[in-house]
């Protein structure tokens, strides 16, 4: 008998209203990194407590972004790390560049 080939299915986090993906530039310290976002904006983030502890942030690792109600254009909530086959059908679907 052949091995049996398993087919794990695996469902990808889209951006949803408000939210933009966006690749990690630079890791500035203490949960802060500047993201590009795919809006071509670039925003000073950081990794709210909530989520704190379960999530490791490198250079070049794709993320999702709140932006903050108030500072929309420059700061922003890292809610969501991609691994990389999920940035690949990211890319396939055009939700990252």
């Amino acid at each position: 008998m052949g091995k049996k080939e398993v087919v794990v299915v695996h469902k990808v986090r889209t951006p949803k209203m408000g939210e933009v993906a966006g690749e990690v530039l630079q890791v500035l310290g203490y949960t802060r990194m500047k993201v590009k976002c795919s809006d071509g904006k670039e925003r000073l983030c950081r990794i709210p407590g909530r989520v704190r502890w379960r999530m490791r942030v490198h250079e070049g690792d794709f993320v999702l972004v709140e932006p903050w109600e108030i500072e929309k254009d420059t700061k922003g909530d890292v809610i969501w790390r991609y691994v990389p086959n999920d940035v690949e059908w990211l890319k396939a679907r055009r939700y990252v560049k």
